[in-house]
């Protein structure tokens, strides 16, 4: 019997001068990137907590804690891998994902691709297995006003 498990992931960082925009492994140009203690990828982010919540596992902090000086500045595409390997332990594999990049700006389009293949080989899947969508708000909200961006994920593993 298949058994299929379905986990949902949110992360949202603000802009920041001085710092790379990072999203989905790509370094996007742009004048501001994301803050936070990694290289604040907030859409592998989003994905990281997708996983880990479809198998009842907590959150990306509570793996790969902000207080812990090893993650400083780490490539999130790596705590993907991590998160991966864990999903692996518990004998599932990723089915699909969905992820949904919110901001005003900068247009991702051309780096799409790019994105789900960095997120296809983290994961040791097929790139077909991955989506990835941006959208604005409409200037509505802070990601509308350009103070920064939110991912949400939807992931399905199974076994």
């Amino acid at each position: 019997m298949i058994n299929f498990r379905v986990g949902y992931g949110y992360d949202a960082h603000r802009f920041a001068l001085g710092r790379k925009l990072i999203l989905g492994g790509v370094d996007v140009p742009f004048e501001q990137g994301l803050d936070g203690h990694s290289d604040a990828d907030v859409l592998v982010h989003a994905v990281c907590d997708a996983l880990l919540g479809a198998l009842a596992l907590g959150d990306i902090g509570r793996h790969f804690p902000d207080t812990d000086p090893a993650y400083k500045g780490i490539d999130s595409l790596i705590l993907l891998q991590k998160t991966g390997e864990l999903i692996a332990a518990k004998g599932y594999r990723v089915g699909n994902i969905d992820v949904t990049l919110r901001m005003q700006k900068p247009k991702i389009a051309a780096y799409v691709p790019a994105m789900q293949e960095n997120l296809a080989k983290a994961l040791h899947v097929e790139a077909g297995q991955i989506s990835v969508k941006a959208t604005t708000t409409e200037k509505m909200g802070f990601e509308g006003q350009g103070e920064g961006a939110s991912a949400s994920a939807v992931a399905l593993v199974w076994k």
